[in-house]
Formats: structure tokens, sequence, C-alpha cells
């Protein structure tokens, strides 16, 4: 259907256009027929919108004619036949008007009557200049249809590469773990045992929100606790956990599973390269419209950087980039005590905390 027809302000304002159209006619009618402004205009404002409702069909013909250079002789014949079958029913329409006027105004009528060749000819440059009016409009409607499908693209494509983000970190934690479980075996069967149970619930836990896009700030440092839970029974003492939370900030939303690759980063190339270990400090704060999230381990100067200690963090920068655009960041320094990485994000309240009726 027709957009003119399927919104009923857009039609109510297609037929006001029309009216002007209809003015100039009627200016025609008093300069060339000699009647008065009253008559002409009864005449016509009626034809200018009978003309409006016949060139809506326009609409139709362009859609089945696109617009092609070679098919440029079959549009001109199609559309100048419209035309001039258009214009004929436009006249045929008048005639019938015109007959319903007659009575009052037979000599009125009678003169416009003798201006039908100049009036066949005007409808048909009308229902031309309509024709190339919905041409543009058709135009408008596939670049806006392109430019829709390209955003679908985009977001499907985007979708798409923080699945695979997220999905690289699965089995990435599960390598790492597996390989704790397996220098514990033979030095402490019954840690490893329990280390085994601790990561099934880890595991479990982080299939489930790992499906979800964001989670509540609460949520994620549970699921960080639990990891440093599991970590504790491989490195013992050598692991200190620090937590510095900012209390009130629980039901802020943050991308699911975004500091456990950062915490795992610190143990596995910070931690697991000391020997007497040192701290992994969590640190979460506020900054006017900010979220600070920082995560720090201790470090020896001396000891070089292992290959590939840069994954998580750049899986969690992409995931940033990716969620957030230019709203989020990830940086990181490093001084003769400690590696820190820092993330800023929006403040965003969670959807699942909100309460029913209450803006936040």
């Amino acid at each position: 259907m027709s957009p003119i027809l399927a919104n009923p302000r857009f039609l109510a304002l297609y037929l006001g256009g029309w009216l002007p159209l209809g003015g100039l006619l009627a200016a025609a009618f008093v300069q060339q027929a000699g009647i008065s402004w009253g008559e002409a205009l009864l005449v016509a404002l009626p034809l200018a919108l009978i003309h409006a409702s016949l060139s809506l069909a326009t609409w139709y013909l362009c859609r089945a004619l696109p617009l092609r250079r070679e098919h440029a002789v079959r549009l001109a014949v199609a559309h100048v036949g419209a035309a001039a079958a258009s214009s004929a029913l436009w006249l045929l329409l008048g005639r019938i008007w015109a007959s319903v006027l007659a009575p009052a105004f037979a000599d009125s009528v009678s003169r416009i009557e003798m201006r039908n060749p100049l009036l066949f000819f005007a409808g048909v440059l009308v229902f031309l200049f309509a024709a190339a009016v919905h041409y543009i409009l058709l135009a408008f409607e596939a670049s806006r249809r392109a430019e829709r499908t390209g955003l679908e693209l985009q977001v499907l494509a985007r979708d798409a590469e923080l699945r695979a983000l997220r999905a690289q970190l699965d089995p990435h934690f599960l390598f790492n773990s597996l390989n704790s479980i397996n220098a514990l075996v033979s030095v402490d069967p019954k840690k490893a045992r329990q280390m085994c149970v601790l990561l099934s619930d880890l595991l479990r836990t982080s299939l489930q929100v790992g499906a979800q896009a964001t989670i509540p700030l609460e949520q994620e440092l549970a699921l960080v606790r639990e990891y440093l839970g599991v970590e504790a029974l491989r490195f013992g003492e050598r692991l200190r956990p620090e937590f510095r939370i900012e209390p009130g900030l629980e039901a802020l939303a943050v991308p699911s599973l975004l500091l456990q690759p950062l915490v795992e980063n610190s143990i596995t190339h910070g931690i697991a390269n000391l020997v007497n270990g040192g701290f992994v400090r969590l640190e979460v704060r506020r900054n006017g419209a900010a979220l600070i999230l920082a995560v720090e381990n201790s470090i020896d100067p001396e000891t070089p950087r292992r290959a590939g200690s840069g994954t998580g963090i750049e899986n969690v920068r992409k995931r940033l980039r990716l969620s957030y655009g230019g709203r989020a960041t990830l940086s990181t320094s490093e001084n003769a005590e400690c590696f820190r990485t820092e993330i800023t994000l929006p403040l965003e309240l969670d959807p699942a905390t909100l309460t029913p009726g209450v803006e936040s």
C-alpha cells in the first residue's frame, strides 16, 4: 500500500497540497474562460482533488516499473500511456461533476469544457510530475531500508563477535584451572578433589551468567570471589586477595564475566611468578558519572613477561568497544611493585534491579 494511504495524516497533508494547484486552475478559468472566482473555485477545487486521487496510482506503477536505463523506452511508453488514460478519466469525472453543476452554471461550464484539450495536456503533465515524485519517495524508502539493513547487519556482527570473545574466555579459564588441579593431584589429592567441586560450581555459575549481556555488579563480584576461592586452593597463602568496594554500587550493570579474565591474568602472569606470592587487589568506586573497576597485582619487575599475557586484557578491551563504543575505556599501568588494569564504564542500572513504576 502507498505510504500516503497507510497514514491518515499523510493523506490529509497530500490532499491539502493539491489545493494550491486547484487555486491555479481556478485562476486559469477566470483568466481564460472569463467566469467569476466563485464559479471557478467550485469547479477547479473538486477537479484538483479528483486528480490527486488518480495520481496516487502512480505509486503502484512506479513500484512495478523500477527505474533502469535498459528499460527507458518501456518506462516512457508505460508512463505516457498511463498519464493519457488518467487524464482522460480525469476529464470524464470532471464532466460528471460539471453535469451536476450545469443547471445553475450552464454558461460557465460550457466555457470551461471548451478548454478540454488544454486541460487534457495539463493533466498528463501533472500525472508525470506525480510519477517523478513517487520515484523520489521510492528511492528514499529504498535508502532507508538499506540503511536499516546495514544497521541490523552491524548489530548481528557485533553480537557474533561478542559471543566469540566470551566463548574464548571459558576454554582459557578451564585450561588454567585444569593445570591447577593437575599440579595439586600429586601433592595434595584432598585439595585437588575440593578444587574440582569448587570449579564445577564456578563453571555452572559462569555458564548461567555468560549467556547474559550484562549482570549486576554484585553478581560479577561474587563470581570473582568464587574464582579466587578456586585459585586459593592452589596457591594457599601466596595468594592474598584484597577488596576495596565502595558501598551502594551493587545494582549497577556491568558486562558479564568482565573482571574474571583480568583477575585470572593477574594470577597467571603475576602471582604465579612470585616465590612469596603477592596481592590481587580489586577496587570498585564511583567517579562522577563513571564506574571505576581496577585490578592490581604484585609483580617482580625482573621477571620477563610471559607470552600471551595480554590475551585476556585485549578480549576485555574489544568487548568494551563493541558494547559501549567510546563511552568505556581500559588502561594499564605498571610500576616497580604492581601491575594495574583500570576500566571506566558509564553508570547504568541493571534492568532486573529496577522497581516497576520507578524511574532511574
